[in-house]
């Protein structure tokens, strides 16, 4: 009998946008794929057009039970997991002080918590295996924030610290980590995904609310491709050397290396204070 070698992705949040996109693109590519939803009928027909090769999961990433079922599912019907994606999350409209306890709470739930779950259910195979790669669905919206959108920005910088902190822990196990950040994809995540605070503050109405109405407008009209998109990720993770990140559309490239530009520049302006925090240095002991 022979031994199908094709990698396996197991890739979250696959009912639409930039997760049913690279769902698509694996499979449609020779791959297999465990493909997820937290309704899997609505991936049904992913699977029905590649079959043997594809794998319907239902999965609630803030459900460490189902994780457990889908992660073990997906390794006893195809023997492995060696690409993980953790896409499954979406965002919130809130100034601060608007943010509703449960919606952040929420919020962080998908957007960490069910990261964090689910890395930890698939990495004692990529362990033992020593091999494997981890990918992690983060934003340009974990590089630079902007206002009305802040929760959501604290749970992918969130993403970003810890999968920088993976990719420490698990590089010498043979395993890589690849940290995507998208800017505006035409997906659902300004439409119909898209949740916001019931609470409005009037004096809040010219910066996060202008901000709200602003995001909500972009829906339907993105610059960025969701094929386009799964085609690069799937070319990062084939790579000999794959990137620890992944900034994808020129947008998220325009304003990421505008970030660099203004974090250099506030650093140098304040240098000498920052460096007045240190102890003195005893310059008699450096002469000796």
């Amino acid at each position: 009998m022979s031994i199908d070698h094709t990698p396996v992705w197991f890739i979250t949040g696959c009912s639409s946008g930039l997760g049913r996109a690279l769902a698509a693109a694996v499979l449609g590519r020779g791959g297999r794929a465990a493909v997820t939803a937290r309704s899997p009928e609505q991936v049904a027909d992913l699977v029905a057009a590649h079959p043997g090769r594809a794998l319907a999961l239902p999965l609630d990433v803030t459900d460490r039970h189902q994780v457990e079922r889908a992660v073990k599912a997906a390794a006893a019907g195809f023997g492995s997991i060696d690409v993980l994606v953790n896409n499954a999350g979406h965002g919130y409209l809130a100034a601060l002080e608007e943010g509703e306890d449960d919606e952040v709470r929420a919020l962080f739930a998908t957007n960490v918590h069910g990261l964090v779950d689910v890395t930890k259910a698939v990495l004692p195979g990529m362990r033992a295996r020593r091999a494997g790669h981890v990918v992690n669905i983060s934003s340009l919206g974990g590089l630079a924030a902007f206002g009305a959108t802040g929760y959501y920005h604290a749970t992918k910088f969130a993403v970003e610290g810890l999968s920088e902190s993976l990719a420490a822990e698990v590089g010498p196990l043979g395993i890589k980590v690849t940290i995507v950040e998208p800017g505006a994809f035409r997906t659902n995540w300004s439409g119909p995904s898209m949740r916001q605070s019931r609470t409005r503050i009037a004096d809040y109405d010219e910066t996060a609310g202008a901000r709200r109405a602003s995001t909500l407008a972009t829906y339907g009209s993105q610059p960025g491709d969701p094929d386009r998109a799964a085609a690069a990720i799937i070319t990062a993770v084939e790579s000999p050397e794959p990137p620890l990140r992944l900034l994808l559309g020129k947008a998220a490239y325009d304003v990421a290396t505008r970030r660099l530009t203004t974090l250099k520049a506030g650093f140098d302006a304040w240098r000498e204070l920052t460096l007045s925090a240190d102890y003195p240095v005893d310059d008699s002991k450096e002469e000796a």
